[in-house]
């Protein structure tokens, strides 16, 4: 059943829920965003590093699990992003974001081919820039997220990019969001939806490790750690013994170079070899707020469900305001 909810952002690209599943790499496979996706929400086969060969196989499951829309996520950094962008045009892939480069350059070629395209943006101006040249929403991505972050918060970055750029396409809100509440915090703050990624490691679908997965139910509000603000790319991950040994590297000027080869690999290990302890577990703030594995379709629901409830009690607050 749909919701009168982010109706801009769902009319868009025909979904019934204003819910992005985070398009997280290794983990955002065919079974989560096949999902996601014939919930009612927009689930997100995330490319990550992955070959084009491996993506359209994942295209061809997420088809013949659903006709809902879904989309691409594309890391710009990727050795094949290029490869990538010609088989999501190719395909016609319903929608494309994008992250950790300028998708500028790509956007009215994809575009051409019928492609929505949503960059995950971190900053006001860069959402101008991206809006200008074409994008049909953005995703204001706060640093409460886990994997690679900005440094402006959820909380402040959502209404500043709405300001600038809301009255021109949806913009959808994300980093900290796990619940209902976040999704109407979201729709309070201008937003027209939310892209949720943490919440999504514990759904039934998603293929993360037994392991992986139990770290993200025991976190705490304080769980997280920022690791590699040194090299300029800083990184949110569950903090173990790999993050403890990352942050004394740092801390003695190891470099760029040096950080990145002791990193190498460790994200995959525990996502899906169940390396947690020496493996980087990406999470965001949000996995404290997560308490249960459900399958995604109840993870979606219970999202707007809750975040209806919220908005019916404080409507009932408006009402005694003097």
């Amino acid at each position: 059943m749909k919701t009168p909810l982010g109706r801009r952002l769902t009319a868009l690209l025909g979904l019934d829920f204003p819910v992005f599943q985070g398009g997280m790499a290794w983990l955002g496979t065919a079974e989560l965003a096949g999902a996601v996706s014939a919930a009612g929400g927009l689930g997100i086969i995330g490319a990550g590093s992955a070959p084009a060969s491996w993506v359209a196989a994942q295209i061809r499951k997420v088809r013949a699990m659903t006709d809902r829309p879904f989309g691409v996520n594309i890391l710009l950094v990727s050795p094949h992003a290029l490869e990538v962008i010609e088989l999501v045009r190719r395909e016609r892939v319903p929608v494309v974001t994008t992250g950790a480069g300028n998708p500028g350059p790509h956007i009215e070629p994809l575009k051409e081919a019928g492609v929505r395209v949503i960059p995950v943006v971190s900053s006001v101006a860069l959402a101008v820039r991206l809006v200008r040249a074409g994008a049909d929403a953005v995703i204001a991505e706060g640093s409460e997220a886990g994997g690679h972050i900005g440094e402006t918060s959820t909380m402040t970055l959502v209404p500043q990019v709405v300001d600038a750029v809301g009255s021109s396409v949806p913009v959808v809100a994300a980093g900290g969001i796990a619940d209902g509440r976040g999704l109407a915090a979201a729709l309070a703050l201008g937003a027209d939806g939310v892209q949720v990624g943490t919440r999504f490691i514990c759904a039934v679908e998603c293929v993360a490790h037994p392991a992986y997965k139990q770290a993200v139910l025991k976190a705490g509000d304080r769980a997280t750690a920022v690791t590699g603000r040194s090299t300029g790319h800083p990184v949110r991950a569950i903090r173990n013994r790999l993050t403890r040994e990352y942050e004394r590297l740092e801390a003695r000027g190891a470099t760029p170079a040096e950080l990145e080869e002791f990193g190498m690999g460790r994200y995959r290990a525990a996502a899906l070899e169940g390396e947690v302890a020496r493996g980087t577990v990406l999470a965001g703030q949000a996995a404290g707020l997560v308490r249960s594995v459900e399958p995604a379709a109840a993870i979606v629901s219970g999202l707007v469900r809750e975040a209806e409830a919220v908005l019916r009690r404080l409507g009932r607050m408006g009402g005694t305001v003097t």
